[in-house]
């Protein structure tokens, strides 16, 4: 490359090697970015460096003097902090709907928005390995498609499957595609879900993302409930997405659980106090063997008052479960 592209290529590589060598700890010196710029075949003096490291903080990079025997510089500042890489970090590590492979390609990604020191505190893959993570490496595209889909309301068409006992893939519907409305992605029990409305049953219902495949945006405009819809309501109704019927449930709680409620149901749901140990709460959930499970595993400090048809169920489920060890 001629010398006089290479020199107007001088600002960018400056603005490379601060945001990929400097932080707090680790600085650079005139004579080192002049050393460091003539790696990429870059000549450079004292003057310009002065020049163009103004130019660059005017552009918006935060580069910093620290004067002691000499001027050190570094990038003091940036668009994310290390603590909340990390936290993006550790977010991405225990996700079960990212495969591992993407997992490594997304921590990778993180890291180069910090300097390669600062990176190396990033590489702390304790549990991407031996986790439980998603199989199907086409989660991302789903998750766009239907982003997509909905922003351009449309309807999407995809084929679903199940693992068998031989950890092979089975599609249901003898692997005909499902035509579906989406309303709206939800992230439940650490995976990703569907929610697409059905007009003829005004009902909605649920896929999870990562057992769909060969997602794709229709011509026709997708159907939509009259209401608006609330995923978040949905979601608090629904155990672990399992489905069910949906009724008023009364459950009566020890004062000890109160925080579990807080974090299943949301801070506003109504409590009803029953004496110092007790209280009860009315919500509407999903009566599905999930939650019946979810009720019977606090014990004695939980149990459901109303409907009868509930606790019918309830007794059903324990029973079954004691005829397992009898």
């Amino acid at each position: 490359m001629p010398k006089v592209s290479r020199q107007k290529l001088k600002l960018l590589y400056l603005a490379k090697i601060f945001l990929e060598r400097t932080d707090e700890e680790h600085t650079l010196t005139v004579s080192d970015m002049i050393a460091e710029l003539s790696k990429f075949g870059i000549s450079a003096e004292r003057k310009s460096i002065y020049d163009d490291l103004e130019q660059l903080k005017i552009y918006g990079i935060d580069i910093v003097c620290r004067k002691s025997k000499t001027h050190d510089y570094f990038v003091a500042s940036r668009n994310f902090e290390l603590p909340e890489l990390k936290l993006l970090v550790d977010s991405v590590q225990s996700a079960k709907f990212i495969t591992q492979n993407k997992s490594m390609e997304l921590i990778k990604k993180l890291s180069a928005l910090s300097s390669v020191y600062q990176s190396k505190k990033l590489q702390r893959q304790v549990f991407v390995k031996n986790r439980v993570k998603a199989m199907n490496e086409l989660i991302y595209y789903n998750v766009d498609t239907i982003h997509e889909a909905i922003i351009e309301n449309k309807q999407i068409c995809f084929r679903y499957f199940e693992w068998t006992i031989d950890k092979k893939e089975k599609y249901r519907k003898d692997g005909c595609c499902y035509i579906e409305n989406p309303i709206a992605l939800t992230w439940d029990d650490e995976y990703y879900y569907l929610i697409t409305y059905t007009e003829n049953y005004n009902n909605f219902t649920h896929y999870r993302v990562d057992k769909m495949t060969n997602t794709e945006i229709l011509d026709q405009c997708r159907k939509t409930p009259k209401s608006d819809f609330d995923s978040a309501k949905y979601s608090k109704q629904i155990f672990s997405m399992f489905s069910g019927d949906e009724t008023e449930v009364c459950i009566e709680f020890s004062n000890s659980l109160i925080g579990v409620i807080f974090d299943r149901f949301g801070i506003d749901v109504f409590i009803k106090k029953i004496d110092n140990e007790r209280f009860s709460i009315k919500v509407n959930v999903i009566v599905s063997p999930h939650f019946l499970s979810w009720v019977i595993g606090f014990g004695k400090d939980a149990k459901i008052i109303s409907p009868d048809w509930v606790i019918e169920k309830v007794l059903n489920l324990a029973k079954e479960a004691s005829l397992q060890y009898s």
